[in-house]
């Protein structure tokens, strides 16, 4: 592992430089969303000003720019990720949008009483989509539990298979807990009993190294806001062999052959889900993201993550009342946290007088809080550009506020 120059790395960032109520501010909530380097600023001004067509259907010299643009945007996002094939690359709106489509399209093969198994630390966005289709279709949702450091019960994960097994989906990563799942095992017993899996890799690509055919997932979806990109779009991957059974997720342009009122074929995969205009300005701006993330090695900016969480977590539970929520040996990325009986949202209000950004509320996940008996907590998270000065900040300031209660 090299060693990061983390000040040349927040000169990129402009934001980092400015005040908030007066104090220089502290970013602790990147797992809601990373802030975003220059070099992606730039090129998002560069497209709007030099390469702003619709894409894959002109033939004038912006829009043939702008389809190479976005075209290679595919191909570095399929190498980032290792993915076979550029048409197994679905650009979509981010993380949500990706799980809603394997929901509603690879859905439309299951049947009355065919089971999905879930986790009870989901985020609220891999259990919806499935509750709609257990409305629509009548299926059943199997819910794994977690111990107390936050662990999956990996023997009841696979007690839950059974011949109506369908589909199993979880994420990489907790958005809560920073429990980081055992997703090569998790799909490789499942896959043994026959049964594809979608893994939630919003919190999972921006921390970690993804290849998605080293875990042999059938599907992994991710959000560009929370790896440095833009936000508005992310990415879903999937095995060839499945998109091409399933069905097209919206109609429209970009994803038709030939229309007539007699009937419509699709366009090849991709773009059979791609349907209208793409963001492409966005997309072809996400290069810049995987540039950034490229030259500092995700394994460099993981290390130094996990040094600043494991930092702040000792110097917190030296407090007085601490609780700290998910506490698992292999976690990343963040520290959920309650201090005696304070409310989380009143502690997040005063801690955000003092410049510090971190997140407060159910994050999302309420079955997960249920688990826990609590409402909520407050939730610090850490990106490549954050400090150990930043750490005793923040730990000086919520030490000094809990006297205030």
């Amino acid at each position: 592992m090299e060693s990061l120059d983390i000040q040349k790395i927040r000169e990129e960032f402009p934001i980092l430089s400015r005040e908030v109520n007066g104090k220089p501010l502290v970013y602790f909530d990147n797992a809601a969303t990373s802030q975003t380097p220059m070099r992606v600023v730039d090129a998002v001004l560069h497209n709007y000003t030099h390469t702003k067509a619709n894409v894959h259907r002109g033939v004038h010299t912006l829009s043939q720019e702008a389809t190479d643009l976005q075209e290679e945007a595919r191909r570095r996002v399929r190498d980032y990720i290792n993915a076979e094939s550029i048409e197994e690359v679905i650009f979509t709106r981010g993380t949500t949008e990706g799980i809603n489509l394997v929901a509603a399209s690879f859905g439309e093969r299951f049947r009355e009483g065919d089971e999905i198994i879930l986790t009870v630390m989901e985020h609220h966005a891999n259990i919806v989509p499935w509750q709609l289709l257990q409305r629509h279709k009548g299926i059943k949702i199997r819910v794994v539990d977690i111990n107390d450091r936050g662990e999956l019960n990996l023997d009841q994960y696979r007690s839950l298979f059974n011949d109506r097994t369908v589909m199993a989906s979880f994420a990489h990563v907790s958005n809560v807990l920073g429990t980081i799942n055992p997703v090569k095992e998790m799909i490789a017993y499942a896959h043994a009993k026959g049964v594809p899996v979608l893994v939630d890799g919003a919190q999972g690509a921006p921390h970690l190294s993804i290849d998605v055919r080293d875990f042999d997932a059938d599907f992994y979806v991710f959000s560009s806001h929370k790896m440095y990109g833009p936000a508005g779009i992310g990415v879903l991957y999937g095995k060839k062999k499945w998109l091409e059974e399933m069905p097209p997720y919206q109609g429209g342009g970009e994803m038709i052959e030939h229309v007539s009122f007699n009937g419509t074929t699709f366009a090849s995969l991709p773009f059979k889900f791609e349907a209208g205009t793409p963001d492409f300005i966005d997309i072809a701006a996400f290069v810049k993201a995987l540039d950034f993330i490229k030259e500092y090695d995700i394994r460099n900016i993981a290390s130094h993550e996990e040094a600043l969480m494991r930092y702040t977590t000792e110097k917190m539970l030296e407090i007085p009342g601490m609780r700290i929520f998910g506490t698992a040996p292999h976690k990343c990325g963040v520290i959920s946290f309650l201090v005696n009986d304070i409310h989380p949202y009143d502690l997040g209000l005063l801690l955000d007088k003092t410049g510090v950004a971190v997140r407060t509320g159910h994050h999302c996940a309420q079955p997960l809080m249920e688990r826990f008996g609590i409402p909520g907590t407050i939730r610090a998270s850490f990106a490549v550009y954050n400090t150990f000065e930043e750490c005793d900040i923040f730990i000086n300031n919520l030490k000094r506020l809990i006297t205030f209660f």
